[in-house]
């Protein structure tokens, strides 16, 4: 049965779960909503999709989740990728997860948001200015970590860089630049290099380019 995976291309949180699927050889199909027509936030959407009106929502036969972490490790478990070896990797994959959601994905999707999808005038540069302060502290954690290792936990790809990765790949600038951090741009280019690795455009449906 083909998993079912409610998302739209410009969700960073739709893209953790999205690729994945994608690189854990499920069968998968993308079934895009419409976030910016309000499809999200509509009472039948909350009422047959998600009572928590988000995305990513994954629908395999009678089961269905929300969340993007609980998602990749429904995946993880169903594919036998990406959980880790041992209980002590599991353990640290599920620490760097939290810590993305805290401190890096929900930083920077807001930001995101705020510079690039409110019309200029309404873009409230304080509350940006803030959010960069913050997210520039994540960045350093991530690349000092990633001194000397290939990927966050372990010898191979995680959920732990399927994760932190979810929103370091959009062109919309926010504040990062690649080059202003070797070890998180080496890390980025060995997953991107990874077959089946896909743009979160190109492996979701929508794009800013699509409301033009």
């Amino acid at each position: 049965m083909t998993i079912k995976l409610y998302c739209f291309g410009e969700s960073g949180n739709a893209y953790k779960a999205a690729l994945a699927l994608e690189l854990s050889g499920l069968d998968w199909n993308a079934i895009k909503v419409d976030f910016f027509g309000g499809e999200s936030r509509t009472p039948e959407y909350r009422a047959e999709i998600n009572s928590m009106g988000e995305v990513p929502v994954m629908v395999d036969g009678d089961i269905r989740l929300t969340q993007s972490g609980v998602i990749q490790d429904y995946v993880a478990e169903k594919s036998g990728k990406f959980g880790g070896k041992d209980a002590q990797e599991r353990r640290e994959i599920l620490r760097w997860v939290l810590w993305d959601n805290h401190k890096l994905s929900s930083v920077i999707g807001p930001t995101r948001f705020l510079m690039h999808f409110l019309p200029e005038d309404k873009r409230p540069q304080e509350v940006i200015t803030f959010n960069q302060g913050r997210l520039k502290a994540a960045y350093a954690v991530l690349n000092d970590h990633l001194e000397g290792r290939d990927w966050i936990v372990g010898n191979g790809i995680t959920n732990a860089d399927l994760s932190c990765c979810g929103y370091l790949y959009y062109p919309e600038h926010f504040g990062f630049e690649r080059a202003d951090w070797p070890h998180i741009d080496a890390w980025l280019t060995r997953l991107s290099d990874t077959p089946g690795w896909k743009h979160p455009y190109d492996l979701m449906p929508g794009s800013p380019a699509d409301r033009k």
